[in-house]
């Protein structure tokens, strides 16, 4: 299943045998073209549910790159905002450590919908690219290609994405994502904040459980070394399957701490930073650093953590959904007060 010298970790000694990542994540690499077999098949939502008026929400979803297959699904609340109180704007990136997953998939549909009705907001959750096929940074062009995109609607008032143009708040435009799609939220914003988007603003960024790493194994990574929700092993095959080739884990898309410290300060960005996490995420210690390096260079951090949990929680456990939700309203309303 895959070539094992060439999946050898050679920065850390610490590993284990108990699992096996090809098969935890039912992947077949093949190293002849640099592709994976995904065998995994998770439930879908491949037709929106844009003419049913029971549902609170209506999706449809709209091409950004044929070239590349990449597509956005749009999200609105289906009770419409008075007509002077237009809604947050939400740009979305899923999960699934930049290998698996899609924006059709139920889970990732399911949760933005929620965010759709319960904020109440407009989301546009995008459909990037994946490695190793399309190894990083391409999933970072394919968010910056997306934000693009939002603002070519917000310039044509006339033939602008008729969602967009009738309910979203343009002012008022967070990036958003989940796990990898945090890590996707986190440099997208880095590349697209020093250019001109007007008249669309980012004010936040939201980082849920963000997929960080680095060579050096953090604190909780060893305190949790043996997760079965998310196995070490696991977690080293995915960045050795997304990062560029010829790179370690201290490259500055997979640790910031390291490769990317300065960028925020030369930005001098003004808008705000939710990130959240859970106690029981091998990865969390690698969130609340890349939110102190945030504070050090003047970003205003919200840090929401919770203890217990898993990675991922908040997809699968509709409870802890419904707590980031409550932390999420928070966040967005002192934002707009910012």
């Amino acid at each position: 299943m895959g070539d094992e010298d060439h999946h050898a970790d050679i920065h850390n000694p610490i590993q284990s045998a108990r699992t096996d990542p090809y098969e935890f994540l039912q992947i077949v690499y093949n190293p002849t073209h640099d592709t994976l077999t995904r065998r995994m098949r998770l439930p879908c939502s491949t037709t929106p549910e844009n003419d049913n008026p029971t549902l609170p929400f209506s999706a449809k979803d709209v091409p950004l790159n044929p070239n590349h297959k990449t597509w956005l699904r749009l999200y609105k609340p289906t009770t419409a905002p008075p007509p002077l109180h237009k809604l947050p704007l939400i740009v979305y990136f899923h999960g699934g450590g930049f290998i698996l997953c899609s924006a059709s998939d139920s889970m990732c549909h399911d949760l933005c919908a929620r965010l759709a009705f319960e904020l109440p907001a407009v989301v546009v959750s995008v459909e990037y690219r994946l490695a190793p096929e399309n190894r990083l940074p391409a999933a970072y062009e394919d968010a910056a290609e997306a934000i693009g995109w939002v603002r070519e609607q917000a310039m044509d008032e006339e033939k602008g994405e008729e969602w967009l143009r009738q309910l979203a708040d343009f002012s008022n435009c967070y990036l958003m994502g989940i796990s990898a799609g945090g890590n996707i939220a986190y440099h997208a914003a880095l590349r697209s904040l020093p250019l001109d988007l007007k008249p669309v603003r980012i004010v936040g960024l939201i980082l849920n459980q963000a997929y960080f790493g680095g060579v050096e194994r953090s604190g909780s990574e060893m305190r949790l070394i043996n997760c079965r929700m998310f196995p070490i092993e696991v977690n080293d095959l995915m960045w050795e399957l997304s990062l560029p080739r010829g790179v370690d884990r201290d490259h500055e898309y997979c640790n910031p701490t390291v490769g990317g410290e300065g960028r925020w300060e030369k930005i001098g960005w003004g808008g705000r930073c939710f990130v959240s996490g859970h106690g029981g995420d091998p990865l969390v210690d690698r969130q609340l650093a890349v939110a102190r390096m945030m504070e050090r260079e003047g970003v205003k951090v919200k840090v929401w953590f919770e203890e217990g949990g898993f990675h991922g929680i908040e997809v699968f456990d509709p409870a802890k959904t419904s707590a980031l939700m409550v932390q999420l309203k928070l966040f967005i309303s002192s934002s707009m007060v910012a």
